[in-house]
């Protein structure tokens, strides 16, 4: 194997000129002085045998050849400090800190059942828990804002594992008009009140499921949405584990719909890192396979 011409420093120069607008700025990123990366720069270019760069005014404009092969190096650079990421975890043990990023609509009971077992696993390692609604945990993915995640959908360039089938269900309190018709409804019926939807927390929000209502009130959180339909003020699918206490005692009756009155939201676990994961991060994604329901549907 022959030698490497450049390095992973002299990438990151070249990002840095590219992404700062030019050398004084990047030295000043780089905490270097500018004759540094200047040198930098020049020894990159001389080794590769390509010119990355070029001056336009007081500005370092990237060539095409440069363009591409930054595109391409910035790849390389993120994998080469993930690599490091994954060399100083093996060090320690653990993780000094996993992210964790769920999907609102994880029954929370299993969730409690990982983090106990996560706690007594890597007892030193701080667990950092959000929830997400929709695109908000994509976006946590693709950000590189998490460890683990677990989804709705899978962004393109990650992979990940089917865990389980949310079963949603639409419900009303028994006070509620819908029920006082005493008759199969349909959505001509639905259209005529209001409707409680959970707020995508993404950063480009998307819209899932029946949205048909003329009057809508979106909230911030499931347990939002429910206490709004206990308390008669609108109707919503909720997830099924969530509420089948309330079904069980009255408090709340699902709606006699033609048609639409189940639909079934998979969630997927997400191992952002991948192969460079760290012994945390991977026992927590053994964990929520492990706690899968028995049944592929509702909690």
């Amino acid at each position: 194997m022959s030698a490497l011409r450049s390095s992973v420093e002299q990438w990151q120069v070249l990002a840095a000129v590219v992404d700062e607008g030019g050398f004084a700025q990047a030295a000043q990123r780089l905490h270097r002085s500018q004759s540094a990366i200047s040198y930098a720069m020049a020894q990159l270019q001389e080794s590769l045998g390509v010119r990355l760069l070029e001056m336009q005014g007081r500005r370092a404009v990237l060539t095409t050849a440069g363009a591409e092969l930054l595109r391409r190096s910035r790849a390389v650079v993120e994998q080469f400090a993930a690599l490091e990421s994954l060399a100083r975890a093996i060090d320690k043990g653990w993780e000094s800190e996993l992210k964790l990023v769920v999907d609102a609509a994880f029954p929370q009971q299993r969730l409690l059942g990982v983090l106990a077992e996560l706690r007594v696993s890597c007892a030193d390692t701080t667990i950092s828990l959000a929830d997400a609604v929709l695109s908000g945990a994509e976006d946590a993915i693709v950000d590189g804002a998490a460890d683990v995640v677990v989804t709705t959908r899978v962004p393109q360039g990650f992979l990940g594992d089917w865990l389980m089938d949310v079963e949603m269900v639409a419900v009303a309190a028994p006070s509620h008009p819908l029920h006082a018709l005493h008759r199969t409804l349909s959505l001509e019926d639905l259209v005529l009140h209001t409707q409680a939807v959970v707020r995508d927390s993404g950063r480009q929000p998307r819209d899932e499921g029946w949205l048909g209502a003329q009057h809508r009130w979106t909230v911030a959180s499931l347990e939002a949405s429910h206490a709004a339909v206990r308390a008669g003020l609108a109707y919503a699918w909720l997830p099924a584990h969530l509420i089948s206490s309330d079904i069980a005692s009255a408090q709340l009756k699902p709606l006699p719909l033609t048609a639409g009155g189940t639909r079934h939201m998979s969630l997927y676990v997400v191992l952002v890192r991948g192969d460079t994961a760290g012994p945390a991060a991977r026992k927590a994604l053994e964990l929520l396979q492990r706690h899968l329901p028995a049944t592929p549907v509702s909690g």
